[in-house]
């Protein structure tokens, strides 16, 4: 069957009444009422009762749910409660039929289980809530890039495969490339910093990796960063371009009210986004917790802070020695950096700050970390060639999306998920 002459679902109407349609998508429900029986078609767009009288219901014999069809017929209105126009069929193309048992009810009226639903995943995408959980990931994207765009960043594309282990993270998948040791990237740091040299604004939303033996419903090994830089701007300002970010992207799901009804979760749009520092966190935390000045703060500490924090927040201004070789420390105390995390209650969902651009400093914060400059030769090399000022941060998109529609594992918001114990389908 080809494309031509197909019309969605939801492009139908009552003043369509009388016209010949073409329709496709896949059997939802199926009812026999005597001499007639009664079809519930589902697209990507909708549904549609289709109506079979006569002789034609014998084409429909075997015909199971899930299976697909193609529907040539006229639009008539009804009186069903749910459909304000239905389709009287002339003739009904069974193009591929469903074998049951299916391994899960994709319409939800019998539970499954989150393997059985990933094992089966592109079934799961007709359960309609896992669709919205992903059409609204669709909308979501398209706010960031649009809000970039609109401020003069540009995307960039940067290498996954790389000759050494960048951020001097130990967290890295390698593999044999020609020979020779290769990593992937965990993230694309260093080369955004960069690209500022002559592009000034970039940015990059794509799939890094983390070999992180972890088993939580927030981490994974493969996941979907969105990550920018920016020459001439400080950390305030970078974390102000992401609070509206974060806002436009929040505002974008919550006019999307179907799929929102879908996941049964409204999105959260925050008027304004508090700053906290680190400091008055662990004030806030209390000598209880056994935390001072210098300390991470763990898992623990970050619950008992999203108890007091529930929504959005910037965790600002950490220790320095807390934070990557390339965050920058404030001028009038180093042990303080110009650094930032944004929170959702004890979630972290990105990290940010200003880098350091100057070579000779740059290269002292490497040996202070124990980290060799020689291996950040290709890196410190530009620095060299006039690095402007420079911010920047990275958002897990997948965190991000997990908390817009309101569901616990970040599984639930990724297509086919990588961790330590899945690497199929």
């Amino acid at each position: 069957m080809g494309a031509g002459g197909r019309i969605h679902i939801a492009d139908m109407a009552k003043p369509m009444a009388g016209q010949k349609v073409l329709l496709a998508g896949w059997v939802e429900d199926l009812r026999e009422l005597g001499k007639v029986s009664f079809v519930t078609l589902r697209d990507a767009t909708g549904l549609a009762q289709i109506v079979v009288k006569g002789g034609l219901q014998a084409s429909m014999d075997g015909l199971t749910r899930q299976s697909v069809v193609a529907v040539s017929g006229t639009v008539a209105e009804t009186r069903a409660r749910d459909f304000e126009v239905e389709v009287s069929a002339e003739q009904i193309d069974v193009l591929s039929r469903a074998i049951h048992p299916l391994p899960i009810d994709p319409l939800g009226r019998l539970e499954s289980g989150m393997d059985n639903r990933l094992n089966a995943r592109a079934l799961d995408m007709r359960n309609q809530k896992t669709a919205s959980i992903f059409r609204l990931r669709h909308r979501v994207l398209e706010s960031l890039r649009q809000g970039l765009s609109k401020r003069r960043f540009t995307e960039i594309t940067t290498p996954k495969i790389i000759g050494s282990a960048s951020e001097g993270g130990a967290n890295l998948f390698s593999l044999e490339y020609f020979g020779k040791t290769a990593y992937l990237a965990q993230s694309p740091q260093l080369y955004k910093e960069q690209m500022t040299m002559g592009l000034e604004r970039v940015y990059e939303i794509s799939g890094f990796y983390r070999a992180e033996n972890s088993h939580t419903g927030r981490h994974l090994s493969e996941f979907t960063s969105v990550d920018i830089e920016a020459a001439f701007m400080d950390y305030t300002d970078v974390m102000d371009v992401l609070e509206q970010l974060v806002r436009e992207a929040c505002v974008a799901a919550s006019e999307c009210t179907i799929e929102q009804e879908a996941t049964g979760h409204k999105a959260e749009v925050p008027s304004d986004i508090p700053r906290i520092t680190y400091s008055q966190a662990v004030d806030e935390l209390g000598s209880d917790c056994g935390v001072s000045f210098g300390d991470d703060l763990l898992d623990s500490h970050l619950r008992l802070l999203g108890e007091k924090h529930p929504g959005y927040y910037f965790l600002t201004d950490w220790p320095t020695k807390l934070k990557p070789f390339y965050i920058r420390p404030k001028d009038d105390d180093a042990e303080v950096s110009r650094s930032f995390d944004l929170q959702h209650g004890y979630l972290e969902l990105s990290s940010g700050g200003s880098r350091l651009h100057d070579p000779s400093i740059l290269r002292s914060r490497l040996e202070q970390q124990g980290l060799d400059p020689a291996l950040f030769a290709d890196h410190l090399r530009a620095f060299d060639w006039g690095m402007p000022p420079h911010s920047g941060w990275g958002m897990g998109l997948d965190r991000f999306m997990a908390v817009l529609v309101g569901v616990d594992n970040v599984r639930e918001a990724v297509l086919y998920p990588r961790d330590p114990d899945r690497l199929s389908p």
